[in-house]
C-alpha cells in the first residue's frame, strides 16, 4: 500500500502478487494489485483478482473497484450493472455512486448521471466529491450557471483544490470568459505541471485571448511525448478564434511537434 501511495506501481504490482501467491484469499492483496495494474492501464488484468475476490467476501469497495476496472476495459454495460448493484446496498457505499455516475456520464447518458449524484447526494449533503462530481456533470446539459454557483462555493470550502479549479475554469472557458479561465488554468498547472489535459485547455484560452505564440507553446508541451493528444491539441488549435487549421492530420502533428 505504501509503495502504491507513492506512486511505485510496479513495485506495488510485485508485492501485493507475492502476498497473493501465499495466500490467494488475501482481498486486501487483490485490491492493491488491481489498483496497481490499473494505475498502468492494464484495467484487463485487474479484472479477474477482483472478480475472485467479490466471489468471496460481499465488499462495496472491491465491487467498486471491479466496475471502474470493467469500464475501464470496455465493458461499460458490465461495469454499469455491477455499480447498480452495489449502490443499491445498505448502508450506501458513497463511492459505488460516484463510480456509477462517472460511467454512466462517460457513456453519454448525463441526465442518469445527475440523477445518480443527487441521490447520493440525499445521504450526504455536503460531501465535496459528489458536488464537484455534479458540478462536472451539469455543463454537459448546459447548466452552466448551477454548475458554476457550485463550485465557486466549493472553492470557499476548499480553497486551491486542483479539481475544484480545474472544472471552474472549464465553465468559465465555455462562458467566454478565457482572462479568468486562464488564471484558473495558471493555478492548477504550478499544481500538476504535467497534466496535458489542462494544459490543453490553457492554450485554448490563451489562443482565443490572442496569444498565439504562447498557446501554440503550451500546446506542445501537452503534446511531447505523448501521441495519443494529437487529437485533442489538433481540435484546440483549430477550433480556437486565433488558431489555425490544417488541411491534413500529418502537417498538424508536425506544427505541434
Amino acid at each position: 500500500m505504501v509503495a502504491l501511495q507513492m506512486g511505485q506501481v510496479v513495485e506495488a504490482e510485485r508485492l501485493a502478487a507475492e502476498v497473493l501467491k501465499a495466500n490467494r484469499t488475501d482481498v486486501g492483496a487483490a485490491s492493491i494489485l488491481a489498483r496497481a495494474l490499473m494505475a498502468q492501464n492494464r484495467n484487463e488484468e485487474a479484472i479477474a483478482p477482483l472478480e475472485r475476490a467479490a466471489r468471496r467476501v460481499e465488499d462495496p469497495g472491491i465491487e467498486t473497484l471491479l466496475g471502474a476496472a470493467l469500464g475501464g476495459a470496455g465493458r461499460r454495460s458490465e461495469a454499469i450493472d455491477l455499480l447498480r448493484r452495489t449502490s443499491a446496498r445498505r448502508p450506501p457505499f458513497l463511492p459505488a455512486f460516484q463510480g456509477l455516475a462517472g460511467q454512466l456520464g462517460a457513456a453519454g447518458r448525463i441526465d442518469e448521471a445527475v440523477a445518480v449524484v443527487e441521490s447520493a447526494l440525499a445521504f450526504a449533503p455536503g460531501s465535496v466529491e459528489l458536488l464537484l462530481l455534479l458540478a462536472q456533470l451539469l455543463p454537459h446539459r448546459n447548466e452552466r450557471g448551477r454548475a458554476r454557483e457550485i463550485l465557486e462555493k466549493l472553492r470557499t470550502v476548499a480553497p486551491g483544490h486542483p479539481d475544484i479549479l480545474a472544472a471552474l475554469a472549464r465553465v468559465l472557458l465555455l462562458d467566454g470568459e478565457y482572462a479568468g479561465a486562464a488564471d484558473l488554468y495558471r493555478q492548477v498547472l504550478a499544481q500538476r505541471p504535467d497534466d496535458p489535459l489542462t494544459r490543453t485547455s490553457f492554450s485554448a484560452c490563451l489562443l482565443e485571448m490572442g496569444d498565439r505564440a504562447a498557446g501554440e507553446a503550451n500546446l506542445r508541451l501537452a503534446l511531447r511525448g505523448r501521441p495519443q493528444m494529437i487529437g485533442r491539441t489538433t481540435s484546440a488549435l483549430a477550433m480556437a478564434s486565433h488558431g489555425r487549421f490544417f488541411f491534413r492530420p500529418s502537417a498538424a502533428a508536425k506544427f505541434l511537434s
